[in-house]
């Protein structure tokens, strides 16, 4: 296996890092960076589209297929990318079912005969809810599933890297403000290592505090950095002592724009993303209105009355059916 371990041991680190910040917060001992209203309010939008969206789709694939198992065994089709079987609806069944039983009883009898006409209807009455089902399926599910497995995983995972960009950001912030801390510290500091013996060692030392002078604070690497600060607070002078401890505040002011760039970078990404939930309703209120529209189509059922014809009955229409229908069955909304 072709990996790389110092990739590996500095993930681990960040890791172990933004850990630490994380739990610091939530125990109220590190500052959090809070960002700003409108990108907390998009957040919030983008929340409530997602949790609603996922309800309104579990409930309409209820609506559209009331069996479970059926339902599991479409899941199964999709995700294995295959086409989903055409299934006879239950109207259409009970039609078949009629239709064969007049064979057997004879189509020329009345009961056959009957039997026949309506297992004809049956059948156009399961054909419509079959065109129903795979319309409602096309033009309304499917653009919210894209919208949960699709846009959705997008704005989480931007989502994720802001979060994480905020945290390294105020790592460090909090490693600036040690810094500081420190360099305080030390130049309040008495100077106590002209009382060494060890001249020699002090010797020494400087020399290589003056040669760390001429070195730009971007070629330090950080544990070589760490070093000269341990060597200082034990061997070198209050002054010199004063100077690593510059170093090290310069390296960290360093670290805390690149760390703001990267944060301001990704908000206003993710801010980008978030703002498209404006259109994912408009979206959505298009494959509302084609929802109800064929929903209408198969379930409305248009009465009226024809010169002549008992009052107590009406003329109704639902699609290409047309019959007599009792008017204490009707609820008429207009």
């Amino acid at each position: 296996m072709d990996f790389n371990v110092k990739k590996l041991a500095s993930d681990a680190g960040v890791f172990f890092t933004r850990a630490v910040q994380y739990t610091e917060e939530k125990l109220g001992q590190a500052e959090k960076t809070e960002l700003d209203a409108h990108l907390e309010n998009l957040i919030a939008r983008a929340d409530c589209t997602k949790n609603w969206t996922e309800k309104i789709f579990r409930q309409t694939e209820v609506l559209l297929q009331p069996n479970p198992s059926a339902r599991i065994e479409e899941f199964f089709y999709e995700k294995l990318d295959r086409k989903i079987p055409s299934r006879t609806t239950n109207a259409e069944l009970l039609g078949q079912y009629m239709q064969d039983a007049a064979k057997e009883f004879g189509p020329g009898t009345p009961y056959g005969s009957t039997l026949i006409t309506v297992g004809e209807f049956q059948r156009r009455l399961g054909g419509a809810e079959r065109e129903f089902l795979q319309m409602s399926a096309i033009n309304f599910l499917t653009p919210l599933r894209n919208f949960l497995e699709g846009d959705w995983k997008t704005i989480s995972k931007e989502r994720r890297l802001l979060e994480n960009r905020r945290l390294d950001l105020d790592i460090c912030k909090a490693r600036l403000k040690k810094a500081k801390l420190a360099e305080d510290k030390a130049a309040a500091a008495p100077d106590f290592q002209e009382t060494r013996p060890r001249n020699y060692v002090l010797s020494a030392s400087a020399s290589a505090v003056r040669r760390l002078q001429t070195l730009s604070i971007r070629s330090l690497p950080p544990h070589t950095l760490f070093f000269f600060l341990f060597l200082s607070t034990c061997y070198v002078d209050n002054v010199s002592c004063v100077f690593l401890f510059c170093l090290w505040l310069h390296q960290a002011g360093h670290e805390l724009r690149a760390a703001q760039t990267e944060f301001d970078r990704q908000a206003e990404v993710t801010c980008l993303l978030l703002e498209g939930i404006s259109s994912t309703h408009v979206n959505h209120l298009r494959c509302l209105h084609e929802f109800v529209e064929a929903q209408a189509a198969y379930y409305l059922i248009t009465v009226y009355t024809v010169p002549g014809m008992d009052p107590d009955w009406l003329i109704g229409e639902r699609g290409n059916q047309k019959g007599k229908v009792p008017v204490t069955y009707l609820e008429l909304l207009s």
